[in-house]
């Protein structure tokens, strides 16, 4: 029989904090009314975390684990553990860290109980540093004020979705992929509960600045028109500004007989077209770079190994 809740925890080099976390997920699984299985993904970690997870899983029916063929991010490993999830009517995603506290699924699951089928988290307060925390504020703000879909504020992938929510982004395809974007596109009754984020329970975070800034490209240029739209303001700017120092200097040469000053004039538009150009060609790359990912028809990640009720399944791809 099928579990009523499935938890989906991506894991990558999470040695140090996995035995705390288990202890915490077997607590709220043996005080549970909920039936529920636990669905632990391997990002290809370095240190022994797919070890641990897989003996779990062989003597604890309750987990299953799914070892990825190599690291492929976080966004990945979460869609592979989604895929895996056999909760017959919702899943909760949440981090290995420990900062976002497992025992709110019952919480989550009550507002799930009353017609909501996405209950995200809302971070309210977070234990990092100054500048991270303001880098996070001031991105989910611009995020939202040039999106084409309302993504929450402050939001993370923390959250419990239904079975009908996780069947669609089981058939989403896109390659980058922005999980918490995806799941507000989807739609349907969505609530947001506020709580307060801890600090991680050990080890280092995950996410280097170049994964956080390629999280972050991917919510703006996969749900935002800002992007290219920005080239064709632009364009308009500088096109502006080209016919206003023209008509300067036909007024300073016919009206005033004054020689207008060429090199800096010219050494001032080439800098400015120039830059104009390459700001542009790299947003074009962008999607272009997103395009040749996607036409590509690749798997999203391959599955070394799973291991599902005590029983080591084969590899899949």
């Amino acid at each position: 029989m099928a579990p009523q809740v499935s938890i989906v925890i991506p894991l990558y080099n999470e040695s140090e904090v996995l035995p705390h976390l288990i202890a915490r997920i077997n607590k709220l699984i043996d005080s549970s009314p909920i039936s529920i299985e636990v669905v632990l993904v391997d990002d290809g970690s370095k240190d022994n975390t797919a070890d641990q997870i897989q003996a779990l899983s062989l003597i604890d029916g309750r987990y299953q684990c799914v070892l990825l063929a190599r690291n492929y991010g976080h966004p990945l490993a979460l869609t592979a553990g989604l895929a895996a999830a056999n909760g017959s009517e919702a899943v909760m995603i949440i981090d290995g860290d420990l900062q976002d506290p497992p025992e709110l699924l019952h919480t989550f699951y009550e507002l799930y109980k009353q017609g909501n089928d996405v209950v995200y988290a809302v971070r309210k307060k977070r234990k990092e540093g100054p500048l991270k925390k303001f880098a996070y504020h001031l991105f989910y703000r611009i995020l939202k004020s040039i999106s084409y879909i309302d993504i929450p504020l402050d939001s993370g992938d923390f959250s419990l979705v239904s079975r009908r929510i996780v069947d669609v982004l089981n058939k989403m395809p896109e390659e980058s992929r922005y999980v918490r974007g995806m799941r507000t596109w989807v739609g349907f009754k969505q609530v947001g509960y506020e709580y307060e984020r801890d600090e991680r329970m050990a080890g280092d975070s995950k996410y280097s600045f170049k994964k956080l800034l390629q999280l972050a490209y991917n919510g703006i240029f996969n749900f935002s028109e800002f992007p290219i739209k920005l080239i064709t303001n632009m364009g308009f700017f500088s096109i502006s500004v080209s016919l206003i120092y023209l008509v300067y200097n036909i007024i300073k040469k016919y009206v005033y007989h004054a020689v207008p000053e060429g090199f800096t004039a010219l050494l001032f538009a080439i800098i400015l077209f120039s830059g104009v150009q390459l700001f542009s060609l790299g947003i074009i790359g962008e999607y272009v770079l997103r395009i040749f990912f996607q036409v590509k028809g690749r798997p999203l990640y391959i599955v070394k190994k799973r291991i599902v009720n005590k029983e080591e399944a084969s590899p899949q791809l």
